[in-house]
């Protein structure tokens, strides 16, 4: 049944201002001089698992909106996968600027020749290209080929898991649950899929 957009109004800006909130948390943590013994990888660590947590959500999205029927769940997709694209850059950035200096030749030399960080930036490379390409317009322009596309976001989730695996070696506790959502995801795609 259709929403009214009155009553829904509200749905938009409270996922933005929760989606703001592990910003804000990582933020009062650096000012409260929180972060441990190493505040950059810290920083590094945190931000990543923040990206990652947006991917899944942002793919639970559809399997929620088909199991309730709520049409909410896709009117804040895009947002909630751009917040993913958001967290990603930071990530990005921490890495660029607190552990390596902003070195370039250096940064360049760790994107070739450590493959957990090729990985890595192969999932942001994806995120950048489905985040240019989720304005309405793009999607209008695209016809079939967006939807194409746009399912590189299971390719882009699968390579931040093995990103987040690969850094945290041992205790990788976290990266196994991350893990099993993402095939719980999947499962249920190609349950669809098949069942059609």
């Amino acid at each position: 049944m259709p929403q009214n957009p009155a009553r829904t109004g509200w749905l938009k800006p409270a996922v933005f201002s929760a989606a703001l909130l592990p910003l804000a948390w990582l933020i009062w943590r650096i000012a409260a001089n929180d972060l441990g013994p190493d505040p950059a990888q810290e920083l590094a660590i945190s931000t990543g698992e923040w990206t990652l947590r947006f991917l899944l959500v942002t793919l639970s999205l559809t399997p929620l909106r088909h199991i309730t029927g709520r049409i909410e769940f896709v009117r804040i997709r895009r947002m909630v996968g751009l917040f993913a694209l958001f967290h990603a850059a930071i990530h990005f950035t921490v890495w660029m600027s607190l552990l390596l200096g902003f070195r370039w030749f250096a940064i360049g030399e760790e994107l070739l020749e450590r493959p957990y960080i090729s990985i890595g930036f192969l999932a942001l490379l994806i995120l950048i290209a489905l985040g240019i390409t989720s304005p309405r317009a793009m999607v209008r322009r695209m016809g079939k080929n967006w939807k194409r596309l746009h399912r590189l976001i299971y390719l882009a989730a699968i390579l931040a898991i093995v990103h987040l695996t690969w850094i945290l070696r041992t205790d990788v506790g976290e990266a196994v649950l991350y893990g099993s959502i993402l095939a719980l995801l999947l499962a249920y795609r190609f349950y669809r899929r098949f069942a059609k």
